[in-house]
C-alpha cells in the first residue's frame, strides 16, 4: 500500500496518494469444488484446503482437494468427450469455441486481474496490463489455427493425441491455464488441468467460463490440490500428453515416471537468466530493464534476469543508478495501482528467499536492499541486490524465484558468454549494446531458447517459449506450441 513508509527517498517528504483498486465487481465463492464434465462437483472424500491472500494472509476461499478417485472421473470425463464430441468436430467449430472463450476472458479482464493479485500477490498493473490481455491473446491466437492446422503442418497430417495432462505454476496462474489449454483444444485435444494450490482461483473462473462459452462438458476439466494431485494426473494411463511447468526437480521425476510410456510431454523448468549490459548500451534503460527483468515480478517468473553481467568499465555507473532507481520502487497492497513490487506468493517461498539472503551473506557477498518499509502482515521481500559475488556462489547457481539479483563484471566478450553459459539452465537471456552484430552473435553463443535484445521480459502468443540444459523439454506458443498436441503422419 502507498503509505508515507514508501515515500520516494529524493521528493522531500513527498508521496503517492493510495490507488486502490475496487473489488466490488469480483465474486469469489466461500468454497469451491472440482470442474468435472461441465460441472462443479465435490471431491470424493470430501476435503478442502484454504487458499489466502498474500498480502494479508485473509483466507479468500475454500478449495476442493481431489484425490485419486476424482482424477480418475475428470480424465474418464475428458476421454468421453475427446471420443464423441471434440475429437469428431470440425475444426472450424472448435475455433469457435476458443474464440468464445476469449472474448468472455477480454469482457471479465478486471475481475480477472483482480482475483489474480489477490490470490497470487502480484501487482494489479501487471495482471491488468500483462496477465489477463496475454491470457485471452493465447486463446485468440490458437483459435485462429483450429482449422489451418494443414498450414502449421504442411505435407503432413495432424491427428489430436487424446487427453493432455496439464500442472501449471503459481506464478502466472491465469496465464499459464491459457498458454496449456488453448493449443491443445485447437488441436482437438481434452484437457484435465491443475493449477498450484496456492493459486487456484483464476483457474477455477476459467471453468466457469468455458462453461459460459458453451464448451460441451468434458473438454475442460480443472482439479484442484497439491503435488498428489498432479502426480496422479501425470501418472494416470488414460493421459496420452503431458505438460508441466515448474522446478526442475520435479521436472526429473516426472521424466523417470513417463520414461517407457507413450505419452509425449512438454516441460517448461527452472531459470537463472543473464542479463549482459555492454559499455555501449543506453544505461538508463538498461536499468530499466532490469529492474523490469527482476524486481516488478517479485523475480517471481522463470525466466526473470537474476544474474547481471556488466562490462566492467561501467559497472560502478549500473550499480549506482540501479541502487537509486531500487530506491523508488513501492513495495506493498498489489491492489494499490502505485505499487511497484506486491507479496510473496506464500510463507515457505518467502523463507526460502530469505535462507539464500542468508547464503549470499554467508558466502561473502555485499548485499544491499532498498529502504522501504514493508507492512507488517503478509509476505514480503525489498528488492535486493548482490555484488561481489563469484560464479561458484550459490546465489549466482540456484534458482531463487525471488526479488534477488546477484551482479558481476565482465571485460571483454568471450567473458561474458562463458559467464552466462555457466549454468545448469538455459532459459531466456538479455542483452543490451547499440551494435547489432554483438546482439547476433550473442543469440548465437548464448544457450537459452529466449534471448531478448535490449528489452526484457516481453511476450507474445505467436513466439515459442522453452529451455536448453536443465530448463525443459520441448517449446509452448507459437507453430511450436502446436507441435507438442499433434501426432503427424504422411
Amino acid at each position: 500500500m502507498a503509505t508515507p513508509e514508501n515515500k520516494l527517498a529524493f521528493d522531500g517528504g513527498w508521496g503517492y496518494a493510495p490507488a486502490p483498486e475496487s473489488t466490488d465487481h469480483i465474486q469469489v465463492k466461500k468454497r469451491y469444488g472440482l470442474f468435472i464434465n461441465g460441472e462443479f462437483v465435490a471431491p470424493e472424500k470430501g476435503s478442502y484446503f484454504d487458499t489466502v491472500n498474500p498480502a494479508t494472509e485473509e483466507k479468500l476461499s475454500r478449495i476442493a482437494d481431489a484425490g485419486d478417485a476424482d482424477v480418475d472421473k475428470a480424465v474418464a470425463a475428458a476421454r468421453e468427450a475427446y471420443r464423441t464430441t471434440w475429437g469428431r468436430m470440425k475444426p472450424a467449430e472448435r475455433g469457435k469455441y476458443i474464440y468464445r472463450i476469449a472474448r468472455i476472458i477480454q469482457e471479465r479482464a478486471r475481475e480477472f486481474s483482480v482475483i489474480e493479485s489477490l490470490d497470487g500477490g502480484k501487482p494489479i498493473r501487471e495482471s491488468r496490463d500483462v496477465d489477463v490481455p496475454l491470457a485471452a491473446a493465447h486463446f485468440f491466437y490458437y483459435a485462429g489455427w483450429a482449422d489451418k492446422l494443414q498450414f502449421a503442418f504442411p505435407g503432413r497430417t495432424a491427428k489430436p493425441l487424446g487427453v493432455a495432462g496439464q500442472v501449471i505454476p503459481w506464478n502466472f496462474p491465469l496465464l499459464m491455464a491459457a498458454w496449456k489449454i488453448a493449443p491443445a483444444l485447437a488441436c482437438g485435444n481434452t484437457v484435465v488441468l491443475k493449477p498450484a494450490e496456492t493459486t487456484p482461483l483464476t483457474a477455477l473462473k476459467l471453468a466457469e467460463v468455458c462453461r459460459d462459452a458453451g464448451l460441451p462438458p468434458g473438454v475442460v476439466n480443472i482439479v484442484t490440490g497439491a503435488g498428489a494431485t498432479g502426480a496422479a494426473i501425470i501418472n494416470h494411463p488414460g493421459v496420452d500428453k503431458v505438460a508441466f511447468t515448474g522446478s526442475t526437480n520435479v521436472g526429473r521425476i516426472i521424466q523417470k515416471a513417463l520414461a517407457g510410456t507413450n505419452k509425449k510431454y512438454t516441460l517448461e523448468l527452472g531459470g537463472k537468466a543473464a542479463n549482459i549490459v555492454f559499455a555501449d548500451a543506453a544505461i538508463d534503460q538498461a536499468v530499466e530493464g532490469i529492474v523490469n527483468g527482476i524486481f516488478f515480478n517479485q523475480g517471481h517468473v522463470c525466466c526473470a534476469g537474476s544474474r547481471l553481467f556488466v562490462q566492467e568499465s561501467v559497472a560502478d555507473e549500473v550499480v549506482s543508478k540501479l541502487k537509486d532507481r531500487m530506491e523508488t520502487l513501492i513495495v506493498g497492497d498489489p491492489l494499490d495501482k502505485n505499487t511497484d513490487i506486491g507479496a510473496i506468493n506464500s510463507r515457505m517461498q518467502l523463507e526460502k528467499i530469505e535462507s539464500y539472503l542468508k547464503i549470499g551473506k554467508s558466502e561473502g557477498g555485499e548485499m544491499h536492499q532498498s529502504a522501504c518499509r514493508v507492512p507488517k502482515k503478509g509476505y514480503w521481500c525489498r528488492p535486493t541486490i548482490f555484488t561481489g559475488v563469484s560464479q561458484s556462489n550459490r546465489v549466482v547457481q540456484e534458482e531463487i524465484f525471488g526479488p534477488v539479483l546477484a551482479i558481476q563484471t565482465f571485460r571483454r566478450f568471450d567473458e561474458a558468454i562463458t559467464k552466462a553459459n555457466n549454468t545448469p539452465y538455459g532459459l531466456s537471456g538479455g542483452i543490451w549494446t547499440d551494435k547489432g552484430s554483438k546482439i547476433f552473435k550473442m543469440t548465437q553463443s548464448v544457450r537459452a531458447g529466449v534471448i531478448w535484445a535490449n528489452t526484457f521480459n516481453k511476450f507474445d502468443p505467436t513466439s515459442p517459449f522453452g529451455g536448453y540444459k536443465e530448463s525443459g523439454v520441448g517449446r509452448e506458443g507459437g507453430l511450436h506450441g502446436l507441435d507438442a498436441y499433434v501426432k503427424l503422419g504422411v
